[in-house]
């Protein structure tokens, strides 16, 4: 139908760079025309590539929309890429490191994205050792280098007990990540930092993080509040475990912004439009996903590519609309 040789077709259907932007704009124009889809079977016997990219993904209810605002972001970064994205629930393995493995043994995808990253994550040190594509969302403390997205956690954690302090709270708590997650470090770090700055009291919950269901942080906070020595100011880095300490100190008729403040990472509206009051610091989840299918990408295209690490940090406020860097 294009007049080309076979030869040129299928490379134009790949967009090799050696075939003219005209003509492969021609060829994918045709194919829409006709409905002409490749046989990814038939590819993947011939290049050994899959043309998927997978990303793992944890289920876990604190950070609200946190799969499908990665996701949409990685979607964008793949548009006009032969590449497509599949999603493994991690809690169908029995472990991170046998998801991997699968991945691994059956060579379902080319690059793999994952996150909620530990210090010294078995997934990544397979996987270097294997020499197989990957960026995580979140740092690890391998002293080789490595492709990730991270959110600058102790930004977050000093910008937010900075703004406590300001608002005159007398002791401030905060909700930690897991112990097991790298970002329990920095954002530990960065609270630290700043109380003992200011010398003023402080405490951190044992019995609850970030991961906790809602009522039991609800519960938590409902307790420590009745006692004399509560805290006034709390770091939410989530808004389910905002909203979750707003009930509890309301139950006891408590008043937000008078009786006590919060601080909380926002990563969708819903705080902001149920709890206007609360005080918020924005992560933008659907800008990290973008980054981290672009970084991968790169990495895909060049195993000794450099330039693959990216810190986020904190933003002020919910933009009106969503962009990357």
């Amino acid at each position: 139908m294009t007049g080309l040789a076979v030869t040129t077709v299928s490379r134009a259907l790949s967009d090799a760079p050696q075939i003219s932007l005209e003509t492969r704009q021609r060829v994918h124009q045709v194919a829409r025309d006709i409905g002409y889809m490749p046989d990814r079977a038939a590819q993947r016997l011939k290049t050994g590539r899959t043309n998927v990219i997978s990303i793992l993904l944890d289920p876990h209810e604190e950070v609200v929309g946190f799969g499908t605002s990665i996701m949409y972001g990685i979607t964008k970064a793949l548009q006009k890429t032969s590449y497509h994205l599949i999603v493994m629930p991690n809690s169908l393995a029995t472990s991170n490191i046998d998801a991997v493995d699968y991945i691994l043994r059956n060579n379902l995808a080319d690059g793999l994205i994952f996150s909620r990253t530990e210090p010294l994550d078995p997934r990544v040190r397979r996987l270097l050792e294997h020499g197989f594509p990957f960026v995580c969302h979140g740092r690890t403390e391998f002293s080789t280098p490595h492709p990730f997205v991270d959110y600058d956690n102790f930004a977050f954690a000093y910008e937010a007990t900075r703004r406590l302090i300001a608002k005159g709270r007398r002791k401030v708590t905060i909700v930690l990540p897991p112990k097991r997650l790298t970002f329990h470090q920095h954002m530990l770090h960065g609270f630290m930092t700043a109380v003992r700055q200011a010398g003023i009291a402080y405490e951190i919950p044992e019995n609850i993080n970030l991961d906790s269901p809602a009522d039991m942080v609800r519960d938590h906070f409902r307790r420590r509040a009745e006692a004399s020595d509560a805290p006034d100011g709390f770091i939410c880095p989530g808004e389910v475990s905002a909203l979750a300490a707003i009930s509890a100190l309301s139950d006891l008729g408590h008043t937000l912004s008078v009786n006590y403040d919060i601080v909380a990472k926002q990563t969708s509206r819903l705080l902001s439009q149920i709890q206007p009051k609360v005080d918020t610091i924005y992560e933008d989840l659907t800008a990290a996903g973008e980054q981290l299918g672009r970084i991968l990408l790169k990495r895909i295209a060049n195993p000794e590519a450099d330039d693959l690490q990216l810190l986020q940090p904190p933003q002020i406020g919910f933009p009106t609309t969503t962009t990357t860097g």
